[in-house]
């Protein structure tokens, strides 16, 4: 149907639909950078969380499979969230880290460093993505 033979009716009515279906997207798009902002945060707390720990470790304090475990689930869960975010780079960090609290012995040094698992590495590609969603 051409756009000529449309009653006001329903060119109003298409108009209607049109504005209702950007604000939708704009409201996803909103709440999308909300989650990637909560995420990331929680990227940076699990960094502090975990540099915490080997503080303590260094400071002679005993191996905690408690901690670990809990520091596993907890890199693991981020991995998800990050995921389902497309952020599939840290994701995929979050993921190595959340196996490497699981089980230490099964990663070498070599390994870690080559996949940047420093935990500086991590925290400044967080706050590299932080800065992204910004501006």
């Amino acid at each position: 149907m051409p756009l000529a033979e449309l009653s006001t009716k329903e060119l109003l009515s298409i108009i209607t639909h049109v504005k209702q279906w950007v604000g939708n997207l704009y409201r996803a798009n909103q709440q999308r950078k909300q989650e990637s902002k909560k995420a990331l945060r929680a990227v940076i707390s699990a960094v502090r969380e975990t540099t915490v720990y080997l503080r303590s470790l260094k400071d002679g304090r005993e191996i905690s499979i408690e901690k670990e475990e809990r520091l596993s689930l907890k890199w693991t869960q981020l991995a998800f969230e990050l995921e389902d975010l497309g952020l599939n780079k840290l994701a995929s960090r979050c993921s190595i880290k959340g196996r490497y609290w699981a089980n230490p012995s099964d990663f070498d040094r070599d390994f870690l460093d080559r996949a940047g698992m420093r935990l500086a590495d991590i925290e400044r590609l967080a706050q590299n993505s932080l800065k992204q969603l910004e501006k």
